[in-house]
């Protein structure tokens, strides 16, 4: 008796321990968001005309997207055209209209915003294939960017053609 009495002492104490061990796994850190510093040839970036500042700036990595895509219909009903100058953003109203600058390099492109994505890891902005040659990144395949958006009607220079 007084050994059943010890194992079932012994099986409690033990789950209880295990228990106590067993609370909800600790939270997942967030993200951590580094905020690029601009380069030096960030100067010779294309402005725009005196004006407001930026209503949403984000800094982070640009991919591209063609080929298979190509034809296929975008999160807005359009059939994406892999020689426009659109963009997937995973949070911008579609239609908006944004300009984006390679941060390694100071080329500029305007783009509408016609898509959602992208759905890779670290990437804020998915662009035409269009839209990264005139960044010149289509090699690389990746950039650092900025992306801004501006109230379209303060400013001429970003209407589409």
């Amino acid at each position: 008796m007084m050994r059943r009495s010890k194992t079932a002492l012994a099986l409690a104490l033990l789950a209880g321990g295990l228990a106590a061990c067993a609370g909800p796994p600790p939270a997942e850190a967030p993200p951590q968001v580094a905020l690029l510093p601009p380069p030096a040839a960030a100067a010779a970036a294309p402005a725009l005309p005196p004006g407001p500042a930026a209503r949403f700036t984000e800094l982070g990595l640009a991919s591209w997207y063609g080929g298979k895509f190509h034809r296929r219909r975008t999160a807005s009903g359009e059939r994406f055209d892999a020689d426009a100058l659109t963009a997937a953003h995973p949070s911008l109203p579609l239609d908006t209209v944004a300009r984006v600058t390679n941060l390694e390099n100071s080329r500029a492109v305007v783009v509408r915003i016609n898509d959602r994505g992208p759905f890779a890891p670290r990437r804020i902005i998915d662009l035409s294939r269009s839209a990264a040659e005139r960044l010149g990144m289509t090699r690389a395949g990746l950039a650092r960017v900025r992306v801004e958006v501006f109230d379209r009607d303060q400013h001429p220079a970003l209407a589409l053609d």
